[in-house]
């Protein structure tokens, strides 16, 4: 029998957890609408785009840790009941990471001879890149700041907002697209640069609209700034480093992985390529309880309601594990016409319907590694997350990959990725549950002491 204040829970972790969710989606929609669009262009501007993602995965990553620690540290102080030290946070945290992305925009724009030469980009598509290389950077600078604003919104428990936000500049993207790029009417368009101009715009309106919000409501301060950032930077950063160290990770890992799967052939490497498309559509509940559940960590963690912290955790669990276990499942039934839906080849078709039918149900447990990753961090635990993220690449996963492969080439291969998420969520599951017992009995030699 479940209890009310289960169920009003669940409800509550459901209805910040959708938004978010549907968020998500639109901005991996985001970048996706880019890539048809250009691939319209042929095959030298796509290739061009292409040398940029390496380097919006450092992006990323790097506004990932930030939005993390700034959620973390407001509804810590929120669930303290300390709303003026918020305030102060709010605003130091607000313009020092907008400050340092712009720095950090300006520096990677400067090295971008040396960039694309490390990348081995060809000499002719070195305009191209060039001149793609400006706006886009300036496009996720402002990406950034929306991304920064967001994280103040969940921070205080408000998730409907940003995902609004994003489907709204997602939108505005899809229409600005194909004027930007291609032209209309007398306007000629311009090209590869017109799909970064196209997404620049998008997120300026977005800021625009988001970046007087936060004032208006009574977020920010401009008094005791100064002490406040001598206690709060060194906080700041004991979560940001790691948690940027967490989302880094993974792009190392994918590096590897590309190169044990492309030693089984170009289709392997095609097959591969859309399972990981797909799988970041598959684990989008995940992927937006990520955003939504730490500032309600956070705020229980402020407040010392250890017990609740217990009982969401152990619900937003087992929701992760029902969801994505039947939707797995279900999925995996449906592997092959879904694969023939993505691929044209057949030879990838087959390929593709292996992957799917062996790591879709897989992604149950690798939904919890994600949720304790993310759970560290607003529980003031940042070294665990990264040793959990670095357990689940280098420990579980890789391994199995590459002794799958080995033993059993393709299928071999599918078998030890679907093992190592398994295995990572299980790793991860039993970490968080020691963290939370050491916590436990710290606290209680605590009391007894008293």
């Amino acid at each position: 029998m479940v209890s009310a204040g289960t169920r009003e829970m669940f409800r509550t972790l459901w209805h910040q957890t959708l938004p978010m969710a549907m968020g998500v989606a639109a901005l991996l929609g985001f970048n996706l609408i880019d890539s048809i669009f250009i691939a319209r262009l042929g095959t030298r501007p796509l290739a061009a785009q292409s040398f940029t993602f390496p380097v919006a995965t450092v992006i990323i990553g790097v506004q990932v840790g930030f939005g993390i620690a700034i959620a973390a540290l407001i509804s810590r102080a929120l669930g303290g009941e300390e709303e003026e030290r918020a305030r102060r946070l709010s605003t130091l945290l607000l313009f020092g990471c907008s400050a340092f992305m712009l720095g950090l925009m300006v520096l990677l724009y400067l090295l971008a001879p040396v960039i694309f030469t490390l990348l081995g980009a060809d000499r002719d598509l070195l305009p191209l890149i060039y001149g793609y290389w400006g706006p886009w950077l300036m496009a996720s600078w402002l990406g950034a700041l929306l991304y920064l604003g967001y994280s103040l919104f969940r921070a205080h428990g408000e998730t409907r907002l940003p995902g609004r936000m994003m489907v709204l500049t997602s939108l505005l993207n899809l229409g600005l697209d194909p004027i930007f790029i291609f032209g209309l009417g007398d306007f000629g368009g311009w090209g590869l640069p017109g799909a970064a101009w196209a997404t620049l715009l998008s997120f300026f309106i977005g800021v625009l609209i988001l970046g007087r919000l936060p004032a208006r409501r009574g977020w920010l301060s401009t008094t005791g700034l100064r002490e406040e950032a001598r206690v709060s930077t060194r906080r700041f950063l004991g979560i940001a480093l790691p948690a940027m160290t967490s989302q880094l990770l993974p792009a190392v890992s994918a590096l590897v992985a590309t190169a044990v799967v492309a030693r089984l052939g170009s289709t392997a490497v095609a097959a591969w390529g859309l399972a990981a498309r797909l799988e970041t559509f598959v684990i989008l509940v995940v992927l937006g309880m990520t955003m939504s559940l730490p500032p309600w960590l956070g705020r229980c963690y402020g407040a010392g309601h250890w017990g609740e912290i217990r009982q969401l955790m152990n619900l937003a669990a087992r929701v992760v594990v029902i969801w994505q276990l039947l939707l797995g499942i279900v999925l995996a039934l449906l592997a092959a016409p879904l694969a023939s839906l993505l691929a044209g080849n057949d030879e990838v078709r087959e390929l593709l319907t292996t992957l799917l039918r062996f790591l879709l149900p897989s992604y149950a447990l690798l939904g919890i590694c994600m949720l304790i990753v993310s759970a560290c961090n607003a529980l003031g635990w940042p070294r665990r997350a990264v040793m959990v993220s670095f357990m689940r690449l280098f420990v579980c996963y890789l391994p199995c990959l590459i002794l799958g492969s080995w033993l059993g080439g393709f299928a071999g291969l599918a078998a030890g990725a679907a093992t190592g998420n398994l295995l990572a969520g299980a790793l991860a599951w039993w970490s968080y549950r020691r963290a939370l017992g050491e916590r436990g009995k710290r606290a209680g030699v605590h009391a007894g002491t008293a």
